[in-house]
């Protein structure tokens, strides 16, 4: 009643002064003062496919699908959801997503909302050294006689917009997911003690544009590797730019009689993941439905801009030359600002080429597919803070040589799920310490020996010349010619069992 009375006496004399906008002003003011706080269990910043795949896993499980959740994202979901192009254009940015991530989505009942027509398993990877010319071959499904779940072999390719699109889909089938797209972080601070007594005070606090607050038990950081929620709890991330960048591309091949694509058929014609290792970074050609691949090769920036800069002609002699020519006549042809089509095709006619070892000739490029993207390393001291937790890039960025980035991501979010399961189950604060040093103990340890690999491996295979090139060779064909050896890490590429 006295409340009431105030508020009245402060409309009376804002009246009285004929000024609407300090009007609206203390009304404002006096509202924000005297509302409950908009308190949520887990607020999830980022929209990409870890923090979709958080909360989709939280809305699926029985335990924590009572929990108030809100997801923060700074780009329009309505159009990442209705995703959809013709059957002969792909996305530049895929991902290889292994046995392991994929059976997480179905768990959480994200698959079958993905296109699967537009996805496409392969169960064979050949890697070669572009120096050397050692190589290995992993044939998972002459090695292990069987199938993953989805039937995708050793891995799925996908792309990152299909999986968003269906992550989106399911969390829309599930419901009760508050969601602020078109929404940026302004800033992230520190609760206060409310009127009726309770302690928000080490609660974070989402602030977003507009001046909507959201109170978070727990707040996840799912924000890309210059995340701000990481900045907010403290959190240090140690690393390193490698001076090198991804470039990217969706490509046409040709057919051919020793590869059978089949266009709309992503299960049906066992494909072939390349990977050929050069000096200024590995080239990738990874194998999309029909006879479609995506690009990854990382290379000198230098290297990266030329690349960007040719004709669709020279750009696609460039790529086939990537996985056939000599590392000497690849950095002459990086010398040449054009016409580089005319004299790969003269040094082709007398370069010897297995044409089963390397992927079809490329004869075309989509058009404005052709991008770039600086490659760094990041880890972040710990996942872990008081009511914060990081996953994905938020957490870690890793080369991409071996498309482990996104599923380590999935990894993440898997953990983390099964952690504030169990914290619910037991009547825990899901976003105390305590609660989350499982989460952190199981995978940063995990993350930090695979992200040591492949930082390692970009640099011995960075080395052109000298003793160490002969000694790769003679290891590279070691794994190759051991049957259990090459065994065991296939297992480990399509996320089978613990890296230890």
């Amino acid at each position: 009643m006295e409340s009431l009375i105030i508020r009245r006496r402060a409309t009376q004399w804002l009246c009285s002064r004929n000024s609407c906008r300090i009007k609206q002003r203390m009304l404002r003011a006096y509202s924000n003062a005297t509302s409950k706080p908009d308190i949520y269990d887990v607020v999830c910043v980022g929209g990409g496919p870890a923090g979709l795949s958080l909360l989709t896993a939280l809305r699926s499980s029985a335990a924590t699908s009572n929990l108030r959740v809100a997801l923060v994202e700074a780009q329009d979901l309505s159009k990442t959801k209705s995703f959809n192009l013709p059957p002969t254009q792909y996305s530049n940015r895929c991902s290889s997503l292994t046995a392991s991530s994929c059976q997480f989505l179905h768990e959480i009942g994200a698959w079958d909302h993905l296109q699967q027509d537009r996805m496409t398993r392969y169960q064979d990877m050949r890697v070669w050294d572009g120096v050397s010319g050692a190589s290995i071959e992993f044939e998972y499904e002459r090695t292990h006689g069987v199938q993953n779940a989805g039937g995708q072999g050793m891995a799925c390719m996908v792309e990152n917009l299909n999986l968003t699109s269906g992550l989106l889909k399911r969390l829309e089938e599930l419901g009760g997911v508050s969601t602020f797209d078109k929404s940026k972080v302004e800033s992230i601070s520190f609760g206060e003690e409310t009127e009726d007594g309770a302690d928000l005070r080490e609660w974070p606090v989402v602030h977003l544009a507009g001046g909507k607050q959201l109170h978070a038990r727990l707040l996840v950081g799912a924000d890309g590797a210059n995340s701000p929620v990481r900045s907010f709890a403290g959190i240090n991330a140690s690393g390193w730019d490698y001076n090198r960048h991804g470039v990217v591309a969706t490509l046409q091949l040709e057919q051919t009689g020793y590869d059978t694509f089949t266009p709309g058929d992503p299960y049906e014609a066992p494909k072939v993941a390349y990977q050929r290792f050069l000096p200024t970074g590995p080239v990738a050609m990874l194998p999309m439905p029909g006879n479609y691949s995506t690009l990854v090769w990382s290379t000198t920036p230098q290297n990266a801009a030329l690349l960007k800069s040719l004709s669709p002609k020279d750009f696609i002699a460039m790529v086939n030359a990537a996985f056939r020519l000599s590392t000497v006549d690849l950095g002459y042809l990086h010398t040449q600002t054009s016409n580089q089509a005319e004299e790969i095709s003269w040094r082709l006619q007398h370069t010897p080429v297995d044409a089963h070892a390397v992927p079809a000739p490329v004869i075309g490029v989509q058009e404005n597919s052709v991008a770039s993207f600086p490659l760094k390393f990041r880890h972040a001291d710990t996942y872990i803070a008081e009511r914060v937790a990081l996953v994905g890039d938020a957490a870690h960025t890793v080369h991409p040589l071996a498309g482990q980035g996104l599923n380590m991501g999935q990894g993440d979010v898997q953990s983390l799920a099964k952690t504030i399961q169990f914290a619910v189950e037991h009547g825990l604060d899901i976003g105390a310490t305590m609660s989350l040093e499982a989460y952190n103990a199981e995978r940063y340890a995990a993350n930090h020996v695979l992200m040591g690999v492949c930082d390692k491996l970009h640099k011995l295979y960075s080395v052109g010349s000298g003793p160490l090139v002969p000694l790769r060779s003679l290891g590279l064909n070691l794994v190759n010619s051991l049957s259990p050896l090459k065994g065991f890490l296939m297992e480990r590429a399509a996320g089978n069992g613990k890296v230890f």
